[in-house]
Parts: C-alpha cells; sequence; structure tokens
C-alpha cells in the first residue's frame, strides 16, 4: 500500500507485519475481534491513540483488506468499523500473541480496555479448572454486555445480551479485572464499586476462578 514501509522480504511474517505491524494496528483488531465499533467506541478502547493517527491506521487495514467500513441499516444509521472474513483470521494469532506477552515481567499500570478485559479471559481460561461446569453468564461491563458460556471445558465469548443466564454480574471493567486477576474477593467487592450479581452466586464464584494469571518468564539465563 501506498506510503507504508515495507520489509521488502517475501517471508510470511515480514509480509504480515507489512501489514499490520504498524504502531496501533494490531490494536485496532484487537477492538474489533468481538464484532464492529463505531469510531467513538474505538477511541474508547484506545485512548492513547490519536484520532489522526486511528483514522489512518483503520484507511491503512480497509486498504489492506483487513477492516470494512459500512453503514449499519435502520433504525441505526450509523458507520461501524468490522474485520472482514480475513481480518477475523488473526484472532488465534492475536490470542497466541496475548498468552506469550501475558508472561512478560514488565505490567502497565493503565486500565484494560472492556474487549481487552474480554479476550484476556480467553487467553486465561483453565479448562481443567472448569470440569464438570456448565453455565451461561451475562457480564454487564458498562454500556456493554456480553454472553459466556463455559461447558465440556470451554468457553465461549459473544457479544450481546443473554436470554435466561444461570448468573449476571455488572460491573466496571477495572472491578471485574481485581477479581478476576488480582485475587480480591467476591464478598469484599459487594458494597461498593457498583457490582452487582443476580442468580447462581456459586456459580460466579466458580466463574471467578477459572482464569489463573499466567506465571512470568523467568530471568536470566539457566544454570
Amino acid at each position: 500500500m501506498a506510503g507504508l514501509r515495507s520489509y521488502g522480504d517475501p517471508c510470511g511474517i515480514a509480509r504480515a507485519l507489512d501489514l499490520v505491524g504498524e504502531r496501533w494496528a494490531l490494536l485496532v483488531v484487537r477492538e474489533l475481534l468481538l464484532g464492529p465499533k463505531r469510531f467513538t467506541d474505538l477511541r474508547t478502547g484506545l485512548p492513547g491513540a490519536s484520532p489522526n493517527v486511528l483514522s489512518q491506521r483503520l484507511r491503512e487495514l480497509e486498504q489492506a483488506g483487513i477492516v470494512q467500513r459500512r453503514k449499519l441499516g435502520p433504525p441505526a444509521g450509523i458507520w461501524v468499523y468490522g474485520l472482514t472474513d480475513w481480518g477475523l483470521e488473526l484472532e488465534p494469532v492475536v490470542l497466541d500473541l496475548a498468552r506469550w506477552g501475558s508472561r512478560s515481567r514488565s505490567v502497565p499500570t493503565a486500565e484494560l480496555s472492556v474487549d481487552a478485559l474480554i479476550l484476556a479471559l480467553k487467553t486465561t481460561f483453565d479448562p481443567h479448572a472448569a470440569d464438570g461446569l456448565r453455565a451461561i453468564y451475562e457480564l454487564r461491563l458498562g454500556e456493554e454486555r456480553f454472553r459466556v458460556e463455559v461447558a465440556d471445558g470451554r468457553i465461549d465469548v459473544a457479544r450481546g445480551v443473554t436470554d435466561h443466564p444461570d448468573a449476571t454480574i455488572e460491573a466496571d471493567a477495572a472491578t471485574l479485572r481485581s477479581l478476576v486477576f488480582g485475587g480480591r474477593e467476591l464478598a469484599d467487592v459487594l458494597p461498593s464499586c457498583g457490582l452487582k450479581v443476580e442468580g447462581d452466586r456459586q456459580a460466579v464464584m466458580r466463574f471467578l476462578r477459572l482464569f489463573p494469571r499466567p506465571q512470568p518468564t523467568p530471568t536470566g539465563a539457566p544454570g
């Protein structure tokens, strides 16, 4: 694509980086893996990216056939960005990269975006901890809704409301992150932080223990 730097290397890795190796490009993909978003929603998920840079990345990804812009039908009538079928093929790549990167000893203090937190649940899910659990949850994170099903040692996540969930968890992303990854106890959070739990409380307690924190990579050379 005109204007983009290229490694000029025929290797598939180099060619992939030619397309998604620019700053913020893969994070745009991350924000769209769970469904289309408006530009303002992308800005919310990527507050460190200036509007001009974000617009440029979206144009480049659109030109590459990774992202497409389309107008929703009535009554919405708004423009959104979404991944193409080829763009969606990046999901396992992004999730594996997240698993690898989560073992880094360097952890920035910024909060996770809502979508980044949901993807973190997918990448840290422990099927052994979920043995025998079959439950459907609705996560309510601000205005966002997610349907989460745990069954047969698998987790499936989709954006949207849920009919007759076994349990619902309503919180902001920071609070849910502290419960799942920070070792915070549910009973300690209920009186504050706007956390609301409905339905099967035991299923909620079980859910919060399905996501062990990745062990940091060892430092130094083996002795």
